[in-house]
């Protein structure tokens, strides 16, 4: 018997996948909401209402999301724009590229404080002023974006130390030892420091004082210390993407607003042999244990010269010596 189908059969066969695929496609690509729509119409002439956002601003926590989003891309985000549509509820802030200033910053740190995802990498008009208040207002800051253009790269050098934690006491070998309650200042919650151009000396700095802090996570299909990179913390994506995604770009196309590309050095997981897995997988943990190895060392030394000045006399002299003249000094 012949097992072949017929003309008609293979015609119906492929009459139905192409149906099932046009189907998919059409799922898979949804068209716009109402509210994307009126969004959109809003963000073409929005210039045209920022005199008047204040008294509008009754909208939704997400559309004043996507309103900041689409002035920025239109490079027409300032203080006006932020301050009339800060919302409280918001755990995300992108000002990067913008012209907000200290004041600003300031005001929108005031009414957001559930920050956890903060973007204020090109934005030329701060300092370390508003960029403190940010760190002292939002408690739950986890990732944060700075550098970019010189002068925002000057602010963040100037405002590094503001990461580090100031002790209650100083007892300890180091900071990292000691509980979280014994902790007066610092950005104790942030864990993801997006900084591009960071030096060196930055990054060694970070490393012994700031070990919690992950900067510059790079994409591994082997994830990062163990650890998932949230999408906040990458650097080939904008924090409010997810915000605009359904509005037609073509509002902020003639503005020059250029979207974060992804490296070309990144490869995707699947492309990657499993020799260059172990490799990436060792350069990691090196990577993780290289501040624990200065630590040691750091004790080590530290040991060793008490243990020196324990067993020599002369040594043992000229400490009691310094001792007794700091006390003479104090009482004079």
């Amino acid at each position: 018997m012949d097992k072949t189908k017929s003309p008609e059969v293979v015609a119906g066969v492929i009459h139905s996948a192409f149906f099932q695929a046009s189907v998919l496609a059409i799922m898979k690509k949804k068209p716009p909401s109402l509210v994307s729509l009126c969004l959109g119409v809003i963000g073409r002439h929005f210039e045209d209402i920022i005199e008047d956002l204040a008294e509008i601003a009754d909208i939704p926590s997400t559309m004043k999301m996507a309103l900041v989003a689409i002035a920025r891309r239109r490079s027409l985000l300032n203080d006006d724009v932020i301050v009339a549509l800060a919302d409280s509820s918001w755990k995300i802030l992108d000002l990067s590229g913008s012209e907000v200033s200290d004041f600003g910053l300031s005001q929108v740190v005031k009414t957001c404080k559930h920050l956890q995802a903060v973007d204020i990498s090109r934005c030329s008009k701060l300092t370390s002023v508003s960029v403190s208040e940010l760190l002292q207002n939002c408690r739950s800051l986890e990732i944060l974006r700075w550098g970019g253009c010189p002068r925002s790269e000057n602010i963040a050098r100037r405002c590094l130390r503001f990461l580090k934690p100031i002790l209650e006491h100083v007892e300890g070998d180091s900071w990292e030892e000691l509980d979280i309650l014994e902790i007066a200042h610092g950005a104790t919650s942030l864990r993801w420091l997006l900084w591009p151009k960071v030096e060196k000396d930055q990054l060694e700095i970070l490393s012994e004082e700031c070990p919690r802090v992950i900067v510059n996570p790079k994409p591994s299909p082997l994830g990062y210390r163990g650890l998932d990179i949230p999408r906040e913390a990458r650097l080939d994506v904008s924090l409010d993407d997810p915000m605009v995604e359904d509005i037609d770009p073509k509002i902020w196309a003639v503005s020059g607003f250029v979207p974060r590309t992804s490296p070309s050095s990144v490869s995707r997981s699947e492309d990657l042999p499993i020799a260059e897995k172990f490799r990436l997988a060792f350069l990691e943990r090196d990577t993780r244990l290289a501040p624990k190895r200065a630590k040691n060392a750091r004790q080590h030394q530290r040991r060793a010269e008490k243990e020196w000045v324990t067993m020599n006399s002369r040594a043992k002299a000229l400490a009691l010596a310094s001792l007794a003249s700091k006390s003479l000094n104090i009482r004079n």
